[in-house]
């Protein structure tokens, strides 16, 4: 089991995280995700703008009280726009939609929302989108999306191989499928801006894509220089060297969408910018993820299908069933938990013999096999 890893080994990158190992737990997790984002989207379907859908707008202010949604629904029952679409901004002004009705039509809505905010008729603002500009809106947004696929793949084939294309680019369609469902779920409407947020984060998830796939890149020059190395491996280390670097990004870049989501939507009431931060926040969110546990399980996933990886990962398999066991511990070491077996008392040895006098040694011999002088002593009595 690996050792857990504490805040400070995160800070200072000494992680060492089985991203690639766990794949079918992100996978799990994406695919539930992705199936809540896509039955919502077929059965409450996204919250399209006067800019998308055409029709006609009313933005005015009401004077002396509190505006209310059903309020104002009352106001405009009479008129047979009881189901239009209506928003409180801030704390004193209204925004209707509704179709695209006839100019005396849209004079007696003026009038009627006049009155109902105690303000001259001047003061309500009146805004006309016929449905024509609404699909070309549309369709140059589907344009502008498509072509951008189309540049980031050839770019990432280019620049890396098509392999990681389709790891970035099936990245990119979970980013966009999570952040389409978080709106309609959450029911916000989309509009223009909501398109340019939405080529922000996508261009933003392919940065921290393209992070993780230069690094692999680059470990992926030595792989194979280590026995029991293989791909997948390499690509965790890959993935915990710059995990610190993609977090950073992330954060900081939160930090002021979250400011222009709390702020200038909650405390100043501009919806511009809430439909713009809400897109950029869930999307940063969901690419920073994607990056990590979408792009690169299934880049790992398919290079360990090539001949030479899978190679690789073959004797990895087999180096590992046969390293030798351990071997056991001594019989007097105790098992975990218990006290060591005392050992038997050694037996009393027998008293030693008393040695020999020693016999007095003979002369010793030169080297040249001559035999040694005597002492001096020992000549003088034999002398005597």
């Amino acid at each position: 089991m690996s050792p857990r890893h504490t805040f400070s080994d995160i800070i200072h990158e000494r992680t060492n995280f089985d991203f690639v190992g766990r794949a079918w737990r992100w996978a799990l997790l994406s695919g539930a995700v992705i199936v809540i984002c896509l039955v919502s989207l077929t059965t409450r379907q996204l919250n399209l703008g006067i800019d998308f859908e055409g029709g006609t707008s009313w933005l005015f202010a009401v004077e002396g009280k509190s505006p209310s949604v059903d309020d104002v629904r009352d106001t405009l029952r009479p008129l047979g726009l009881a189901d239009a679409k209506v928003q409180i901004l801030g704390s004193d002004s209204v925004r209707v939609q509704a179709e695209e009705l006839p100019p005396a039509e849209q004079e007696r809505v003026t009038d009627a929302l006049a009155g109902y905010g105690d303000i001259d008729r001047d003061q309500v603002s009146v805004n006309t989108v016929g449905p024509t500009w609404g699909d070309q809106v549309s369709e140059k947004a589907l344009r502008a999306l498509l072509i951008f696929f189309v540049v980031i793949s050839l770019y990432l084939w280019l620049r890396f191989e098509w392999k990681m294309a389709v790891g970035a680019i099936a990245a990119v369609v979970h980013d966009i499928i999570v952040t389409a469902g978080v709106y309609s779920i959450t029911g916000f409407e989309v509009t223009p801006a909501t398109v340019v947020a939405f080529l922000t984060i996508l261009g933003f998830s392919l940065y921290d894509t393209v992070v993780v796939f230069d690094k692999i890149k680059e470990n992926g020059a030595a792989l194979g220089t280590v026995r029991g190395d293989t791909y997948s491996l390499m690509v965790n280390r890959s993935m915990n060297q710059v995990l610190m670097r993609s977090l950073n990004t992330s954060f900081v870049a939160l930090l002021p969408v979250a400011s222009l989501l709390v702020v200038g939507s909650g405390l100043f009431g501009a919806v511009a910018l809430r439909d713009f931060a809400l897109a950029l926040f869930v999307g940063l969110l969901t690419g920073a993820y994607s990056s990590i546990f979408v792009a690169t399980p299934i880049l790992a996933w398919l290079k360990e299908r090539e001949p030479r990886y899978r190679a690789l990962r073959e004797r990895s398999d087999v180096a590992a069933t046969r390293q030798p066991a351990a071997a056991p511990e001594p019989a007097t070491v105790g098992a975990p938990g218990r006290p060591a077996a005392p050992s038997a008392p050694a037996a009393p040895s027998a008293p030693a013999a008393p040695s020999a006098p020693a016999a007095p040694s003979a002369p010793a011999e030169s080297a040249g096999g001559t035999r040694a002088p005597r002492p001096r002593q020992q000549r003088r009595k034999k002398r005597r």
